[in-house]
């Protein structure tokens, strides 16, 4: 027997999770089954005695309407309980896909666009949630047809050879309907995942589209697989209107094939009034196996949308052990051998690195040189295909989750606040703390967020800390100036910023630094920098090239080597450029309200002021970061020798 694959595992967690509902769902079903069957045979049992004029007549026509009534009420039942098994199965199948999508590394999640991804978690999850309760249905689908034909042998077997006959061709328009709704479903809802994924790419760079004037573009882009869908959406209804318009031809023929037997029978004196009556109703109980098209359709459907919602669900999760960081630790991070390798091309290569607690490490290198790779295999957002990462003595992979994030915080170039998940300005920044730390207080937010320099400009918003974060007006650096509170928040021993001062201004950069450099913040820092002024403040200079280290000192001295000095006239003409963009689409923002105007117009200013001049960083109290030898031997650097 072959494995079972994800989306049959997935399916099966469902049936598993809402096994209460869906076994009551089932009951009924089978409740209302018998009901149905039962009263064919109790109406029938009534015209008799009514007929010949027998006692028991008023009996047998309650129980007739009892179970009338109690059909009514189990097929009421039925559909809440429906409902109620889908809700749950949704549910439970959405939080796994989701779960996956988290709980993985995120280059292993690069793949699925945000649009498709949408599209798996509220499409697809909702129809593979259908599965468990269409199953049920099946059941007793399959249940009425077997009842009537047993009871069609009761009031005469020719009538159930009758329509036995004509059960394969039934069975094989069903075997059809399968197979074809099967391909049709799983290419429809691949391509309106292409068209979800890129309409979420065209939402999200909606300003460079605008600034651009591409819409005409965008729209033929994002509509392109457009026909494909309609393409195999009219095949589906194509197939399921054949299988509909040939059970209307074949079920009736059947029907009236055994009620002529029925009434064949009723000459004869073989069969009663009443049986015959029961005859009439009994062949559509019977064919009601071509009901079952129904819920097979669902299920075909949902086993189709579980492939797809499956992928997510079973993304390879990153490992986690137990092991606790040593108290007061300083911070000391080390990699050893770090080699990161993505689709076949190696990003970094062979990093060995020693990094003293409480130092300023800054990272620099032309444009893929493997900065923010470092930077994510320093936190863990991501594992090193060879080597090892340790923190203050520990493998980063042997911490468990709530360790390793409660000793780590991150803030990157374009920070996201979810508007759901925090509402307000302040509920965004108190987030930093993590789930597993006391809740932040007011007076902690604003401590954060005066040292990252955005104090000032949130009790300008109306609300201030309790504006809605989706409806503050920020600039791009505004923006990162959250991104860094909310990463002070966390107050671990280790700090990454990725690129998270770019937007800021020089004067503003500087502010956010000494802020990390107090006491009530020590903690590593390191920085993956594009400034000449953020590089010359740090204690420490990680010069990549190449997925590499080239070099690793003082920035003082690195600065002597042309090549190293080219590295930020590159970087410095790639920033202009972007900056260029930016101030066009800001500009483009602008008219549409004025508080918009007020703070991009702020930021422009801002960045227009001249950058420091490289000069060299004030010694700092913290032990200075060094590189481990043998990946950096000190005599490579010009003006060290072998014993400084």
């Amino acid at each position: 027997m072959a494995p079972p694959t994800g989306s049959d595992r997935l399916l099966r967690g469902a049936v598993r999770r809402t096994a209460g509902t869906t076994a009551a769902l089932l009951l009924c079903s089978v409740a209302g089954a018998a009901c149905s069957l039962a009263v064919p045979a109790l109406a029938g049992r009534t015209l008799d005695l009514l007929l010949h004029d027998r006692p028991g007549a008023g009996t047998w026509l309650l129980w007739t309407a009892v179970l009338l009534a109690a059909e009514v009420l189990l097929e009421t039942g039925s559909v809440l309980l429906t409902q109620l098994a889908n809700a749950r199965a949704t549910a439970w199948i959405r939080l796994r896909a989701l779960g996956g999508l988290l709980g993985t590394a995120p280059h292993r999640a690069a793949s699925h666009a945000g649009g498709d991804v949408a599209a798996r978690l509220c499409v697809n999850a909702t129809d593979s949630g259908t599965a468990p309760a269409a199953l049920a249905t099946s059941v007793s689908s399959v249940l009425v047809p077997i009842g009537a034909l047993v009871a069609l042998t009761l009031i005469h077997p020719w009538t159930a050879a009758v329509f036995v006959a004509g059960l394969p061709l039934l069975l094989l328009l069903l075997r059809a309907f399968a197979t074809q709704s099967s391909d049709s479903v799983g290419h429809y809802q691949r391509a309106q995942g292409a068209v979800a994924a890129r309409l979420a790419e065209a939402l999200g760079g909606a300003r460079t589209i605008a600034a651009a004037d591409t819409a005409r573009h965008e729209e033929e882009r994002v509509l392109a697989p457009l026909p494909e869908m309609a393409r195999h959406g009219t095949r589906m209804w194509l197939v399921h209107g054949r299988a509909v318009a040939r059970s209307g031809v074949l079920l009736p023929l059947l029907t009236t094939a055994v009620v002529a037997v029925a009434g064949i029978g009723l000459a004869a004196g073989e069969v009663s009034v009443g049986g015959q009556r029961a005859a009439t109703r009994d062949p559509a109980l019977a064919a009601g196996i071509g009901g079952i098209a129904a819920p097979l359709g669902t299920l075909v459907r949902a086993r189709s949308a579980a492939r797809r919602t499956a992928e997510l669900a079973d993304l390879a999760p990153m490992s986690h052990g137990s092991a606790v960081l040593p108290a007061d630790g300083p911070g000391h991070l080390e990699l050893r051998g770090v080699r990161v390798t993505r689709d076949g091309v190696s990003l970094i290569t062979d990093v060995t690195l020693a990094i003293g607690g409480g130092s300023t490490v800054a990272v620099v290198g032309r444009s893929g040189a493997g900065k923010s790779t470092l930077a994510a295999v320093a936190g863990r957002l991501t594992d090193p295909d060879a080597g090892s990462v340790r923190l203050d003595g520990v493998d980063l992979a042997a911490l468990s989750r709530s360790e390793l994030r409660g000793a780590t915080a991150y803030a990157f170039a374009r920070p996201v606040f979810d508007g759901g998940a925090t509402p307000t300005v302040g509920a965004a920044l108190a987030a930093g703390t993590g789930p597993d730390r006391s809740p932040a207080t007011p007076a902690s937010v604003r401590d954060a967020a005066t040292a990252a320099c955005a104090d000032t400009f949130v009790r300008l918003l109306p609300l201030g800390y309790e504006t809605p974060v989706d409806d503050a007006p920020l600039s791009g650096g505004e923006s990162q100036r959250l991104g860094l509170a909310r990463a002070f928040m966390g107050r671990g021993r280790l700090m990454i910023l990725d690129d998270a001062t770019s937007s800021l201004d020089t004067a503003t950069e500087r502010q956010v630094e000494t802020a990390l450099a107090t006491p009530s913040r020590a903690c590593t820092r390191l920085i993956v920098a594009h400034r000449v002024s953020t590089a010359a403040r740090a204690d420490l200079v990680v010069w990549m090239e190449a997925g590499r280290v080239r070099r690793a000192g003082p920035h003082s001295l690195l600065w002597e080597e042309p090549e190293y000095r080219a590295v930020f006239t590159a970087e410095a003409a790639q920033a202009a450029q972007t900056a260029q963009a930016a101030e066009a689409t800001q500009t483009a923002e602008a008219t549409q309200t004025v508080e918009g105007a007020q703070a991009m117009q702020a930021a422009l200013t801002a960045q227009a002021k001249p950058a420091d001049a490289p000069r060299r960083p004030a010694r700092s109290d913290a032990p200075p970061a060094t590189a481990v030898p043998g990946a950096l031997p000190s005599s490579a650097v010009p003006g060290m020798g072998a014993g400084e």
